[in-house]
């Protein structure tokens, strides 16, 4: 009887080994692409190139970390935290997508037990300073990704509140970096490296500067992003282009980060840098030097370019500028067929077929989706857009007149209009409202 006990034990060994072994064979797959989707809006096909990577991502082994969470990362899963909302909304989903809603309890389960995770790297694993960088690092990404969540929905929740205190809690209290954090640094730009800590403390401002509920006046955490703001306006003039550009990006939720001699002087270097066919390239606004000595590509790329386009378009320039329109036009023309933007690595010429070469795509795909749901139809002189009537809440849908502070018409995109001037609309019962304080 115990022999066949033995025997049954050991039968029963090998079944759950066997099937462990199944899942960890058949869990990760090397990333194919999603089917081409020939007929369909270019939202739709961003959003199933976005989705493909991000479920790859989440069953890489590199991207596994402690208590079944994986690692956020500042190429794939960021720029996928802040464009999947932005898809979902245009598409008429009513849930979130799989991959999307993974990647969110991932990181609410770190925050939530953030005593009990292990850091990305250590200084066992990585080097010395490791363990400390990726701590610091991951606490900015968790706050970033929540807050933006939140943004949308009008609330700041608890646990979004938390991530915001485990990165107060690492933020430098003095030296050169003071007000920012230590950074994960293996020298590849430009998410890794002794510069990308810059953009990170931008990042987190963005969100300090959209968060609701009044956060950023709160006495808790006012001292704190008084010392995020001193170390961006200390350290703006030093940093590449590129880094730049998130701060002008976040100066339009936060005044006072750039004087507007600044900012003219970034959006003059920026329209400079543009190439002949309306596009950026990525290492005119990071140069970098590659680890494998190959040549940087100069033709335009899709990160280059998006961020470019969404920081003029963050900035209020005009809409009718043509460096924008341009930039515009350029993303318009290049999403693939596949859905994504493509952009390539700063740090070496990666086998293109590789996994990991489609890193910079998927930021370029991103922030491709923000830049292109920014934009809004040129409203002709005189006139007034189709969209801005479907989107009038103010008169429930009545027909607009609206004119600027001196009497004329509007010209230019609807989200623009305030900052052109003083605009009133006549309701149905001929009453003029003001609309200066409302949004479109």
């Amino acid at each position: 009887m115990r022999s066949k006990s033995l025997w049954a034990c050991l039968l029963l060994a090998v079944i759950v080994t066997g099937g462990l072994l199944w899942r960890v064979k058949h869990a990760y797959r090397p990333y194919a692409a999603p089917p081409i989707l020939s007929n369909a809006r270019w939202d739709q096909k961003a959003a199933s190139y976005l989705d493909s990577r991000e479920l790859w991502w989440q069953a890489w082994p590199d991207a596994q970390e402690s208590h079944g969470t994986i690692c956020i990362s500042c190429h794939t899963a960021v720029p996928y935290a802040f464009a999947r909302p932005v898809l979902r909304q245009r598409l008429n989903e009513t849930a979130m997508p799989a991959p999307e809603k993974i990647m969110l309890e991932s990181v609410e389960k770190r925050v939530s037990h953030w005593s009990e995770m292990a850091p990305f790297y250590s200084d066992a694993d990585t080097g010395p300073g490791k363990t400390a960088q990726s701590h610091a690092t991951e606490a900015v990404l968790n706050a970033v990704i929540l807050a933006s969540y939140d943004a949308r929905q009008g609330h700041l929740r608890p646990i979004t509140r938390t991530a915001f205190s485990n990165a107060w809690a690492l933020q430098e209290q003095t030296g050169d970096i003071a007000g920012a954090w230590k950074w994960q640094d293996f020298h590849l730009a430009p998410w890794e490296s002794v510069e990308s800590g810059y953009q990170g403390a931008a990042w987190l401002m963005l969100e300090v500067g959209t968060a609701p509920d009044q956060y950023a006046s709160d006495p808790e955490v006012r001292e704190n992003v008084a010392r995020l703001r001193q170390y961006l306006r200390r350290q703006y003039a030093t940093q590449p282009l590129m880094s730049q550009l998130y701060v002008l990006w976040a100066s339009a939720k936060v005044p006072g980060l750039l004087t507007s001699s600044e900012q003219e002087t970034l959006l003059n270097t920026l329209e400079s840098l543009q190439q002949p066919d309306g596009g950026w390239s990525l290492p005119s606004l990071n140069k970098w030097k590659r680890q494998d000595d190959t040549p940087q590509p100069t033709d335009s790329d899709g990160l280059a370019t998006s961020l470019a386009v969404l920081s003029i378009e963050e900035s209020g320039q005009d809409p009718h500028d043509s460096a924008l329109n341009r930039g515009l036009e350029w993303l318009e023309q290049h999403q693939e067929k596949d859905g994504k933007w493509q952009a390539s690595s700063l740090n070496m010429q990666r086998d293109p077929k590789s996994d990991e070469a489609l890193f910079m795509s998927d930021a370029a795909t991103g922030y491709a989706v923000l830049a292109l749901e920014k934009r809004r139809p040129v409203v002709p002189e005189g006139s007034i857009s189709k969209s801005l009537h479907r989107n009038a809440k103010a008169c429930g849908g009545c027909p607009l007149s609206l004119a600027n502070e001196k009497g004329g018409p509007f010209r230019g995109r609807p989200s623009t209009f305030l900052l052109q001037g003083r605009a009133t609309y006549s309701d149905p019962t001929g009453q003029k409202q003001d609309l200066q304080q409302r949004s479109y």
